[in-house]
This record gives structure tokens, C-alpha cells and sequence, in this order.
């Protein structure tokens, strides 16, 4: 069957990324007879521009019609004017709440030849293999009323952080189905000392874990958990938590890669597609980097890893997901580097698109 992808390059480096995201994804198509439709649409700042909106109707409409999207960052500081109506990441929340992508996966796995890109000592970061998966859709990003406020003459704004009793069931299932397939351990995270939302997440987390019974399960604070993500970050599998600590946390977490630019990520709903499994978003989780864009520097290896995540997930295609996977390993272990993850004694630098030929020539004799 033809499976349709939308591309949404972005800003920044965003297009340079997702390009050799694509070239790669192209390779895997010819190498395996996969029927990959693709089709290209602009999306926040350069929409912006354009249409004078960061996600214009028709291209939701396609996203809508499409088996999984693959998407570069948004923005830059063009159109960071905070009073502006309109902003580019408007686009990505807006694809997120309307697909209904509740669940953002983010693996973090420590790379053997990668580890002394970490500014973490490597013992510490030797042996790191977690997940952590964000809530999406609901939390303080959506929350109403959230505006600005006169307040006696003075400026004031608020947000609202709210979740219901349905978002966390489903974020938390998910979490605890997939730590079953892994090492059977998942780790809540919440500030329920302080906050509502958190109370009532940490006593539904505890009523799930009650079936979950082959699942080992703790429950952490967030600012706990900062803490031990990086004194202890073995000890974890997958860690499941609301929008805005995931956020931070999935940041935070990239030092123990080395770089953003090694993390994918996948945004994934309840929706199935025509391949039968999960619409998902998939996206490398940097920005857009505009102080490089153009300038051939940019890490490609994410957003080609969300690549793989994008066969795996939204297409059910796990064994051409893992041939991209051993051709961004092989290529890492012979000793290429793109300049934000350093260089050393035997490594050679690459740009961007020398690294994405790299992988793809892997792909070709891996083939052959």
C-alpha cells in the first residue's frame, strides 16, 4: 500500500535537517520496494510570512489525510515579538491538539563512542537507555483563561494548568504498555506536594500500577527528578510525566546523549492511520538553530533518527527502522562528527549533508 507523509521542514535549520531526513527515508523506500508518498508544506515562521498564519487550513487538512508527518523546528528570532497574535510555534500546538498527539516519546540512549561528548563524567552516563514520554495536549500550555491582565494599574498575566481524569489515564497506559516491552520499570513524575493537577495525577498513576503488577513502579517529584536524572540516570526506564515538566525534562535529559542534535522523538495519538498503527508527528527534538542555518553545520542525525522512529511507529516498519538505526551507529563508530558534538583524537568533522550521505551510503551497501 502507499503510505502518504507529510513534510514540514520548517525554519532555521529545520529544511537542511529534515532534507536529509528525507534523502535517507528515500533510500529505505527504494531498498525495501516501500510505495512512500511525500508531499511538502510550509509551516510556522516561513507560513507566517507567506499566508500570514503558522499553519494554514489546507495543510492541517493534509496533515489530517497523512499516515505520519515528519517536521523541523519552528521559529527564530524574526518572529519573536512576545505581543505578536500569531507566532510560529502556534503551528506545532495547534497539529499536536487538533491530531490529538497526547503522548511524546523521547528516547535517550547513551552512544559508547559518544560518551565524552556528555559534560557528565562517564561513568555516569555509560549505559543510559530511557524513555520519557511527555503528555501533550493538556497541562498549563492549554489550560484557559491564559492571558494578560491589568491588575490595579499594574501588568499581570495568567495561565491555567488543568488536566482531566481521561488525559492522564491514556498518557500513563502508554507508558506502562511500553515499559512492559522494555525493562518492566516506570517512574511517575509530578509536584504533588504543591500542585491539584499533580495530586490527581499521582493517584491515578498509583490506581494503574495496581494493574500493572509485572510493571516496577515509583513515583518522583520534578524537581527530584532533575536532580536524578543526572546523578543517577541508569536507574531509569521509562519515565512518564505532565506537558510543561516533560518539556524541561526531555532537555535536560539531552546531555546525557551528548547533544540535541542525537535525539528524536515521536508525537503519538489513538487515531489509527491507513498502516493500521498510531498518526504520529515525528520531529528531532532542537530548535531551529537559526544562528547556523545555512551554514551547513546542523546535526542531521536526529531528525534522520526521527526518521526511523516515523517507520517504526506510524508505519509498523520496525525492521527499516533499525537498518536506519545501524547506519547512524556504524557511522558515529567510524569516527564522524558534526561540530556540535565536538572533535577528537580520530574523529573527523562533517557537515551536514556529508553526514546525511554518510548514513545513506551505509544504507546502500548495507543493500548491497
Amino acid at each position: 500500500m502507499a503510505y502518504k507523509i507529510l513534510v514540514l521542514k520548517g525554519d532555521g535549520i529545520g529544511p537542511e535537517v529534515v532534507g536529509e531526513a528525507l534523502q535517507v527515508l528515500k533510500v529505505v523506500a527504494r531498498n525495501a520496494a516501500l510505495d512512500l508518498e511525500f508531499k511538502e508544506a510550509p509551516v510556522g515562521g516561513h507560513a507566517l510570512d507567506q499566508f500570514g498564519t503558522p499553519l494554514p487550513d489546507d495543510v492541517l487538512k493534509q496533515a489530517r489525510a497523512s499516515d505520519a508527518i515528519l517536521l523541523g523546528a519552528v521559529g527564530g528570532p524574526k518572529w519573536d515579538n512576545p505581543k505578536a497574535d500569531k507566532r510560529p510555534e502556534q503551528a506545532l500546538l495547534t497539529l499536536r491538539k487538533e491530531l490529538g498527539l497526547f503522548a511524546n516519546v523521547r528516547p535517550v540512549k547513551a552512544v559508547k563512542e559518544l560518551i565524552s561528548a556528555s559534560p557528565l563524567r562517564p561513568e555516569i552516563v555509560n549505559g543510559v537507555d530511557l524513555v520519557i514520554i511527555r503528555e501533550l495536549t493538556g497541562g498549563i500550555y492549554y489550560g484557559k483563561p491564559s492571558e494578560r491582565r491589568n491588575h490595579g494599574g499594574l501588568r499581570a498575566a495568567v495561565d491555567t494548568c488543568a488536566y482531566s481524569e481521561e488525559e492522564i489515564i491514556r498518557v500513563l497506559r502508554y507508558g506502562f504498555e511500553l515499559a512492559r516491552n522494555r525493562r518492566k520499570h516506570l517512574t511517575s513524575v509530578d509536584k504533588a506536594n504543591i500542585l491539584a493537577t499533580s495530586r490527581l495525577w499521582r493517584e491515578i498513576a498509583g490506581e494503574l500500577a495496581a494493574e500493572y503488577k509485572d510493571v516496577a513502579f515509583d513515583n518522583q517529584l520534578v524537581d527530584s527528578m532533575a536532580m536524578h536524572l543526572i546523578r543517577r540516570p541508569r536507574d531509569f526506564d521509562v519515565i512518564v510525566t505532565e506537558n510543561m515538566f516533560g518539556d524541561i525534562l526531555t532537555d535536560e535529559a539531552s546531555v546525557l546523549a551528548g547533544s540535541m542534535g542525537l535525539l528524536p522523538s515521536a508525537s503519538l495519538g489513538d487515531e489509527l492511520n491507513g498502516a493500521g498503527c498510531r498518526v504520529g508527528l515525528f520531529e528531532p527534538i532542537h530548535g531551529s538553530a537559526p544562528d547556523i542555518a545555512g551554514r551547513d553545520e546542523a546535526n542531521p542525525l536526529a531528525a534522520i533518527l526521527s526518521a526511523a522512529m516515523l517507520l517504526e511507529h506510524s508505519l509498523g516498519l520496525r525492521a527499516e527502522a533499525e537498518i536506519i538505526e545501524q547506519a547512524v551507529e556504524a557511522v558515529v563508530r567510524e569516527g564522524y562528527r558534526t561540530r556540535d558534538l565536538g572533535a577528537g583524537a580520530g574523529t573527523k568533522v562533517a557537515g551536514c549533508k556529508a553526514m546525511g550521505r554518510l548514513v545513506r551510503e551505509k544504507l546502500e551497501s548495507a543493500e548491497a
